[in-house]
């Protein structure tokens, strides 16, 4: 079983891995930005590995590269009806220390790394302390289930606020612009489920 140390060592290749997708498909960064609305030096740096991506723009990246999510985490993906994913076998994805103006600062866990193509993503999401001014909005095809585990969490969308605390569940489509943030002084925790339409 692999440590979780070299897990969280392999989430910060999934810049490797996009460029390895991108290019066996020949396409090129601005064929990647033309086609996600992403930023030609987002990608570079997400490629580059300064930046570790958000989970809306790993989505969008898949929706681009034809592929799972589980491309970005797993160098073989094989393809079987039922997967089980360890505690010690998840990969943590974190920002890195020096945080790009912009970036939805979340740490997520996926935890379900295997099965290539399917239609759900699962997340153990971490939403960190921050004021209203510091929220980053972004959205995506598709939508989004959250179940509170802890803490107390503040979601936005350009017109509606609300605070979830543990038991408490949210679904809504992620077109729409939304952030979140914990209001208590230590991250808040949520199960996730994302779903991209193909």
């Amino acid at each position: 079983m692999a440590r979780k140390e070299d897990r969280a060592q392999e989430g910060l290749k999934i810049g490797q891995r996009v460029r390895d997708l991108r290019q066996k498909q020949n396409f090129t960064l601005q064929d990647i930005a033309a086609k996600t609305g992403l930023a030609k030096s987002l990608l570079s740096e997400v490629e580059s590995g300064e930046v570790v991506p958000h989970v809306s723009t790993l989505l969008k990246l898949a929706k681009v590269l034809n592929v799972g999510m589980a491309s970005f985490f797993e160098d073989v993906a094989v393809i079987e009806k039922i997967s089980v994913t360890r505690r010690g076998e998840r990969v943590r994805i974190k920002r890195r220390p020096h945080h790009h103006e912009g970036e939805v600062d979340y740490i997520y866990e996926s935890l379900e790394t295997r099965k290539p193509g399917k239609h759900m993503e699962p997340f153990l999401v971490e939403f960190m302390p921050m004021e209203t001014a510091e929220m980053v909005f972004t959205s995506h095809e598709g939508e989004e289930f959250h179940y509170m585990l802890e803490g107390k969490l503040e979601f936005r969308t350009d017109d509606r606020v609300e605070v979830l605390e543990p038991g408490d569940s949210i679904y809504f489509e992620s077109d729409q612009n939304h952030s979140f943030r914990s209001l208590i002084k230590k991250p808040s925790k949520a199960i996730v489920v994302v779903w991209s339409k193909t």
